[in-house]
């Protein structure tokens, strides 16, 4: 008689954590997809950045400049023109926001660029930048899917710094 309730125990308790163990294995799984989609994001960014980093006569003042226009396609498609799926769903060229940064050797700090003048446009005589900064403002939306929970789209917002090398 003992026996028959020590199992009646055992199979109570497996039901009353297989749900709790499946649940925390779901969100392990989800923890781990929303790293790799930020190691994703962060390593395009890093591409555009550095890619940007190379090139010569860029104007970063003007959003339409070329050069930028073709970094962000080579970032997001792995071409220059556009012609490839997206690497990243839902990942598109608006969302990604290219500065410079210069350093101020009075202040020791760095800051953004003015583009009031032309001292941030290299086509033109002005300065070069010190760091290209490529980062996504509004961030990119990761929704994170887990049964029986709803829960809010986690915004991924990485920044990627990386020393100019262009003239």
């Amino acid at each position: 008689m003992k026996g028959e309730n020590r199992r009646g125990s055992a199979i109570l308790e497996a039901a009353m954590f297989i749900p709790v163990i499946t649940l925390l294995l779901v969100g392990m799984v989800q923890i781990a997809k929303i790293t790799y989609v930020y190691y994703v994001v962060n390593k395009t960014l890093y591409s555009l950045a550095k890619y940007v980093s190379t090139q010569q006569n860029v104007n970063f003042c003007d959003d339409g400049d070329p050069t930028v226009a073709a970094a962000k396609s080579f970032a997001l498609t792995g071409t220059t023109d556009n012609s490839a799926t997206p690497l990243v769903p839902n990942l598109t060229a608006d969302m990604i926001l290219v500065r410079i940064e210069r350093y101020d050797p009075t202040s020791q700090t760095l800051g953004d660029c003015d583009c009031s003048s032309t001292g941030c446009d290299i086509a033109n005589g002005g300065q070069r930048p010190d760091f290209i900064v490529v980062s996504i403002p509004d961030g990119y939306q990761v929704q994170p899917r887990i049964p029986f929970l709803t829960l809010d789209s986690i915004p991924l917002k990485p920044e990627v710094r990386v020393p100019y090398g262009g003239t």
